[in-house]
């Protein structure tokens, strides 16, 4: 039941200074976060979309503590987590969460299911009896047997480290969890598994997710809106059907074109022109204007403005003009 933000972000900017010399001076920033805006209600999954390098993994970790950010808030249920004392935010970390891309890389080689699933339990005092009840509890929710206690990440296959993440995850009854590319490294029958998993934990455990993802398919599969990354700024968002089915943003567009669709006509395919800009240097006005099939002269010179569209809003200057754009 939705019952209004858990998180609120606010102008957020995620900068990593570029250091040169012998003296390391800094002279100049990626702008992998810049300056970006989005709420995520409670119980709702938030996707978020773009290609590899616009931000969106840098966003992820921002929002759990990973990165640090350099303006912007971030309110999570209701607290502003940037000004919060270390303390308050050691109380509230573990309301936040996060399940990684790679499973493997993710997981200590050194600990077994046991100690990995268990070891924010006994860091935060939650263990209450036999360690091994909690650890083989959560494995069974995550769909695993109790003989997978004691073996290493090695002894297991992708789809069931990546369980293993999400054991982690959960294990802290956390209200937010950031879902980085959770699948991607998985085989498309693991995936709907792992999908499913996580739509009855949410359910379960009454979750909300920020869904990270360069695959609309998935995101469409999952979430119930969706926000559409550009090198660091989002350029649209709504509900997920309605943006995956009917996109407005030509960014957006050329995203779902290139999604195949199995029984479905062969459509045409958008293909964009050129590299995604660098981060350290991004262009003036609309920063996708450089690989824009419908690039206009005001583009390349001023930022487009929010429009509102029921319930999408578009930052473009197609629409803020009042010229919906032509197939």
């Amino acid at each position: 039941m939705k019952t209004g933000p858990i998180l609120e972000v606010e102008d957020l900017k995620t900068w990593f200074a570029v250091k040169r010399g012998i003296f390391s001076r800094t002279v100049g920033y990626v702008k992998a976060v810049d300056g970006i805006s989005l709420t995520v209600e409670k119980g709702e999954i938030l996707g978020l979309v773009g290609e590899s390098g616009c931000g969106k993994t840098t966003l992820g970790r921002t929002l759990v503590g990973m990165e640090k950010a350099r303006e912007g808030i971030v309110r999570f249920m209701g607290k502003p987590l940037f000004s919060l004392s270390q303390r308050e935010m050691i109380g509230l970390r573990r309301r936040l969460n996060i399940i990684f891309q790679d499973p493997l890389a993710s997981l200590n080689p050194r600990m077994n299911a046991l100690d990995i699933v268990t070891e924010g339990l006994v860091k935060f005092h939650m263990v209450e009896g036999a360690r091994a009840d909690h650890g083989l509890r959560l494995l069974r929710e995550v769909g695993l047997d109790g003989d997978a206690l004691f073996r290493y990440p090695h002894e297991f296959s992708g789809g069931q480290r990546q369980r293993i993440c999400i054991a982690r995850a959960i294990s802290l009854r956390p209200n937010f969890i950031v879902c980085d590319e959770p699948v991607s490294a998985l085989d498309v029958s693991v995936q709907a598994q792992v999908l499913n998993l996580l739509l009855h934990l949410k359910e379960s455990y009454d979750l909300s997710y920020l869904f990270i993802s360069h695959d609309l398919s998935v995101v469409y599969a999952i979430a119930d809106r969706v926000a559409v990354m550009y090198l660091g700024k989002i350029v649209e968002q709504g509900p997920a059907e309605e943006t995956i089915l009917d996109p407005m943003h030509p960014y957006t567009r050329a995203l779902v074109s290139a999604v195949p669709t199995p029984g479905v006509k062969k459509k045409e395919k958008i293909i964009l022109q050129g590299e995604i800009p660098s981060p350290s240097s991004p262009p003036e006005g609309c920063r996708f204007h450089t690989r824009c099939p419908k690039v206009m002269a005001i583009c390349e010179k001023e930022v487009p403005a929010e429009t509102n569209l029921g319930a999408r809003r578009i930052w473009c200057h197609l629409f803020s003009r009042g010229a919906r754009s032509k197939e």
